[in-house]
């Protein structure tokens, strides 16, 4: 069976290819639980300083694999449930993993797919790449991705995304804050790669406090991260005499 995530090694950066081309790295079972494993194995390993994700391709990814419904039953409840639960696992490991993650988009990023893109910590967007959320347009809530978007993007933006499931291009991601360099196709892996080899020369032990203190800041007023940043630098001996 075909690998459906490539693993490669560059230096002190760590590239996660997503490899169902056929399906436009649409996720499945086996997807999320290669990327769940990759981004867990990349955490406990010293000489991994930043993460890069792609997909192989036309796209960067598709969203969750429907090609095989699966119906609620009392006999399918508890592996959905679990399923359900890897899903959310995967999109909490984005910030919980200390590496910083560079998402390099190409193609489409839609439903899931688009989360996994705005959802790391940077991302780097070819001039080819969609980013949406169609879960109406095939007449499903957008469940799990909303909760996710709303926090990502803010409740206008989101609801707008979610709600007339509109693709938007990368130059109007790029104004939303949503991705921060859009670039040629051709330029795309060297861009994301070069912006990933400038954040592993910085000390790895500071980046990594770095992005913790983050994505803690972002779930606090902003009297409670100033205050939290203020113990942390008295933690650590910062302040001059």
């Amino acid at each position: 069976m075909d690998e459906v995530l490539l693993i490669e090694d560059h230096g002190a950066v760590r590239k996660l290819t997503m490899n169902r081309p056929d399906k436009r790295n649409a996720l499945n079972a086996d997807l999320v639980h290669a990327m769940t494993e990759a981004l867990l194995a990349a955490q406990r390993n010293d000489d991994v300083s930043v993460i890069v994700l792609a997909g192989a391709g036309k796209a960067f990814c598709a969203g969750a694999d429907t090609s095989s419904p699966r119906r609620l039953s009392a006999q399918t409840r508890r592996a959905m449930v679990q399923h359900g639960d890897a899903n959310i696992a995967l999109t909490k490991l984005l910030a919980r993993t200390d590496k910083p993650i560079i998402a390099a988009v190409h193609g489409f990023a839609l439903g899931a797919g688009c989360g996994l893109a705005i959802g790391s910590d940077l991302v780097v967007a070819a001039e080819s790449a969609l980013f949406g959320y169609p879960e109406l347009k095939i007449g499903i809530p957008a469940s799990t991705v909303t909760a996710h978007l709303v926090h990502l993007a803010g409740r206008k933006i989101a609801f707008e995304l979610l709600t007339l499931c509109e693709n938007i291009g990368p130059q109007r991601a790029f104004e939303l804050g949503l991705v921060n360099r859009v670039v040629p196709d051709a330029e795309l892996i060297p861009v994301a790669m070069a912006m990933a080899q400038r954040l592993a020369g910085w000390d790895r032990d500071a980046l990594w406090q770095t992005k913790r203190l983050f994505h803690r800041a972002t779930a606090m007023t902003p009297e409670q991260s100033l205050e939290m940043a203020r113990d942390i630098a008295v933690m650590m001996g910062r302040f001059p005499i």
